[in-house]
């Protein structure tokens, strides 16, 4: 029997298949423009493919879902036996497909509320998982909403990026941060704030910066039980490192999961991106 609360997201929480398949988690799409080329992100291009494309400096650009693709998401659920939804998503601050969601769930057949949970990447992911595990328990609508924007103000994520240069073409971050970490020869480390994209620390080395990330991680979790995962992109050497030394530094770890980062997140960090979300309980 389906859950009378459905949970929908949007494919930059990067769940891994299986983990939405048990929990009945469904996931729009948003799309990558290579070129003149329109594919849908964990489809029709993958991380790989967007990687190649940026180190050879093709035109990359992202876009959201548009309203009719979450009006048939809606109906589908609903068909599916839903009896209300939730659809939780990226940060407005980064992409327009809040508003599509929202525009979408005036005419959905069921009530639809839509979250802008502020979050990216498996940071969203992990308030999805939250707002699922509370329906799956029998959870109302407020209920799972609340849990998911609890499990956001949780939730921190960090990341660190060889050049700030594909932030600061996509809008992401300011021409003058970006300029000023050029002009210094600074390796950034940034944070997710307020739904946004800021300055954490300049360091001075790669290698120094990954370093710090790892000690910036460590003192978030603390001794709570936690949950965390490791994105990167065209890093996997990067991402497997930080990840066994978090394992043996965390006593308290829950979940670990590492995973290479989809084309639109990729399409503004580029390769090297190393990032760390950390989800204490």
């Amino acid at each position: 029997m389906s859950r009378h609360v459905a949970i929908v997201t949007d494919s930059t929480a990067y769940l891994p298949q299986r983990t939405m398949e048990r929990h009945g988690i469904t996931s729009v799409p948003l799309t990558v423009v290579l070129g003149d080329q329109a594919l849908e992100e964990g489809t029709e291009i993958s991380a790989r493919s967007l990687a190649l494309a940026l180190q050879k400096r093709r035109s990359v650009t992202t876009s959201r879902p548009s309203p009719e693709l979450f009006a048939q998401t809606y109906r589908k659920v609903a068909d599916s036996g839903a009896t209300a939804i939730v659809s939780l998503h990226l940060s407005a601050e980064f992409s327009g497909t809040y508003d599509a969601a929202v525009l979408a769930a005036k005419d959905a057949p069921v009530p639809v509320q839509v979250v802008d949970t502020g979050m990216v990447a498996m940071a969203l992911g992990f308030c999805a998982l939250a707002a699922a595990e509370t329906a799956e328990s029998g959870g109302s609508v407020d209920e799972a909403v609340t849990a998911a924007e609890k499990r956001a103000a949780n939730t921190s994520a960090y990341f660190y990026v060889d050049t700030l240069d594909y932030l600061r073409r996509g809008g992401r971050i300011g021409a003058a941060q970006a300029l000023l970490g050029s002009a210094l020869a600074v390796k950034p480390l940034l944070q997710l704030d307020g739904g946004r994209i800021e300055m954490l620390e300049k360091v001075r080395t790669a290698s120094k910066a990954i370093a710090r990330l790892e000690e910036i991680v460590v003192e978030r979790a603390g001794s709570n039980r936690v949950d965390i995962a490791v994105h990167h992109l065209a890093a996997p050497d990067r991402a497997a490192t930080l990840a066994d030394r978090l394992r043996a530094r965390l006593p308290a770890l829950a979940e670990l999961h590492v995973s290479e980062v989809g084309a639109v997140i990729g399409a503004h960090t580029g390769p090297g991106l190393l990032g760390a979300v950390v989800s204490p309980w």
